[in-house]
C-alpha cells in the first residue's frame, strides 16, 4: 500500500471570516479538515508567514491597490491585502484546527523578495522549501491536499505535488477558494489535466 501524508494548507486565522485577507466560508472546512487529520497516520501542515513589508502586498506598491497584478523578476504577482505577518495573531492556525499530531509545520513566503503559494516551492518555481525531500525520506509516495485557498496555495501545491511524483489527490469538501477572475475554474481543470485526483 501507497505511504500516504495529508498536507493541509493555510487554515489560518487570516484566511478565515474575519481575517485580513478571509476566504468566504474558510472557517466551514474546519469539521472536514480535522476528520482527515485523525484518519492520516503522517500529517504536514503549511503556515503562511510573511515579514511586515512583504513584497506581494499592495501596501508595499505605491499607487497599487490588493488584487491589482505586478511584474516581479519571477514573473506576474498578485498583490494581496497585509495578511499572515510573523508573529502576529492571524498568522496563527485558526483556534478549531486540530493540528497538534502534524510531524511537520512548513512555513512559506518569509522570503521579503518572493511570495510562496506552493507547499513545494517559492513563486519563482525553482526555490524549494524542503518538503518534497522531507516526504521522499520518510518515504511517502501519495498525498491528500486539504485547507486555503482552493485555487492558489492548494491547486499551486498539488501541481507541484504531481510534478516531483507523488499520486497527488485533493479535497475539495476540506478546501474553499477565493475565486479571483474565473481563477476556480481555470485550476481545477489544470489540477485536472496534470493527473491530480479531485474528490
Amino acid at each position: 500500500m501507497l505511504r500516504e501524508a495529508l498536507v493541509v494548507i493555510d487554515v489560518q486565522n487570516d484566511f478565515c471570516p474575519g481575517g485580513a485577507l478571509a476566504v468566504a466560508d474558510g472557517d466551514a472546512i474546519l469539521p472536514a479538515v480535522n476528520a482527515l487529520i485523525s484518519r492520516f497516520d503522517h500529517v504536514a501542515l503549511t503556515q503562511d508567514w510573511h515579514p511586515a513589508g512583504h513584497s506581494s502586498f499592495a501596501s508595499s506598491h505605491a499607487g497599487k491597490a490588493p488584487f491589482d497584478s505586478v511584474t516581479m523578476p519571477y514573473g506576474e504577482q498578485t498583490l494581496w491585502p497585509d495578511h499572515c505577518i510573523q508573529g502576529t495573531p492571524g498568522a496563527e492556525f485558526h483556534p478549531g484546527l486540530v493540528w497538534t499530531k502534524a510531524e511537520l509545520v512548513i512555513r512559506k513566503g518569509y522570503r521579503t523578495a518572493i511570495d510562496s503559494y506552493s507547499a513545494f516551492f517559492e513563486n519563482d518555481h525553482t526555490t524549494p522549501t524542503g518538503l518534497a525531500g522531507y516526504l521522499r525520506e520518510r518515504g511517502i509516495e501519495a498525498v491528500t491536499l486539504c485547507g486555503l485557498a482552493t485555487d492558489f496555495c492548494v491547486a499551486f501545491s498539488a501541481l507541484d505535488a504531481v510534478a516531483a511524483g507523488f499520486k497527488t489527490t485533493v479535497a475539495l469538501d476540506a478546501c474553499r477558494g477565493i475565486d479571483l477572475g474565473g481563477s476556480m475554474s481555470a485550476q481545477l481543470e489544470k489540477m485536472r489535466q496534470a493527473g491530480v485526483t479531485l474528490v
